[in-house]
């Protein structure tokens, strides 16, 4: 056999096996087709509360982007416990997803105690809406402003309270963190949810309260209660002439959370991706956004998934430092 033909042969085996190979890593690095299919999402929370809201927002506009139906399943309870514990047992194809805020995994694990890890069974894909906390009061509050709030409870150590909408929550943490940073002593007194807290802060039965923007807005336009200040970096679009606490001087009050949508870790990184694109694309829309103020809420920022794990390991770690200072005890 002619020698050159044989190695003429060899080469042009090697040089099909490589375009062979290049075709599979090609064909690899496409962009998973999400979703061909019905895409359920999970709520951890109830009908008609803030995730419901967010959720059906985000599944209305996925239909109408992508064609495909979107179906909201709303499981509330045990602290998001039983939503994350529904995502956990779906498969891993990313057609389950789940829509919760952050809290989840910075919060719920220093109040509840839990079988699982939170931060490991469900892991945020896209920022979807984000807010701070309002600091409120009764309309009978002897105050027009928040410094006259603090002269007012430095005046009567251990005599004014203020509520949170649960025990362990940042509406609880905050409240302890400005006792620290400003030398006064509200008692605290938690609650089962915003709308009981804040049923009793109007009738002026607990003085005070640190809530979540959504829940406190429609009282606060309507008269009902006094805004002093908000958690958020900058002033929000929804409370425009309510200063920051960081610009009243306490920027260790700044805290945010935010709603997110979260899929099983195990989900492919190709089809999480397209999950997250087509969420962000979602959100993007004018009359989504329009929605989530409506809501309460800021549009998501856009920071990436390895971001906000950040953030959840730094406010798990602040929520968890402040809760041991006053030796709380998970239930």
């Amino acid at each position: 056999m002619n020698p050159n033909y044989s190695r003429r042969k060899m080469i042009q085996a090697a040089c099909l096996s490589c375009l062979g190979i290049a075709g599979l890593a090609a064909h690899a690095q496409q962009p998973a087709k999400w979703p061909d299919k019905v895409v359920r999402i999970v709520v951890a929370g109830p009908a008609g509360g803030t995730a419901d809201i967010v959720a059906r927002l985000l599944g209305d506009q996925l239909t109408k982007d992508t064609g495909q139906p979107v179906v909201v399943d709303a499981k509330p309870g045990a602290g998001g416990a039983l939503a994350v514990n529904e995502l956990s047992i779906a498969p891993h194809d990313g057609y389950t997803l789940l829509v919760g805020v952050s809290s989840l995994v910075s919060e719920i694990p220093h109040i509840v105690k839990l079988r699982n890890d939170m931060s490991k069974e469900i892991r945020p894909v896209a920022e979807l809406g984000r807010g701070g906390l309002v600091m409120v009061g009764a309309p009978s509050v002897p105050a027009k402003n928040f410094a006259e709030v603090v002269s007012w409870v430095k005046a009567n150590p251990g005599k004014v309270s203020y509520a949170s909408y649960s025990p362990g929550t940042v509406s609880h943490v905050i409240g302890l963190q400005l006792n620290k940073a400003a030398g006064i002593d509200m008692t605290h007194v938690g609650y089962k949810g915003s709308t009981p807290a804040l049923t009793d802060v109007m009738g002026g039965h607990v003085p005070l309260m640190f809530d979540g923007m959504a829940t406190s807005l429609p009282m606060i336009k309507a008269g009902k209660i006094k805004a002093f200040a908000v958690s958020t970096p900058k002033r929000s679009p929804l409370l425009p002439d309510v200063p920051t606490f960081a610009e009243l001087g306490y920027p260790q009050l700044e805290t945010v959370s935010w709603m997110g949508l979260w899929a099983k870790p195990d989900v492919p990184a190709a089809v999480q991706a397209a999950v997250r694109d087509a969420a962000l694309k979602a959100i993007s829309q004018p009359a989504v956004r329009a929605r989530l103020l409506d809501a309460g809420l800021e549009a998501g920022s856009g920071r990436t998934p390895d971001e906000l794990v950040t953030s959840l390991n730094s406010d798990y770690k602040r929520v968890g430092e402040v809760l041991k200072s006053i030796d709380f005890k998970p239930e």
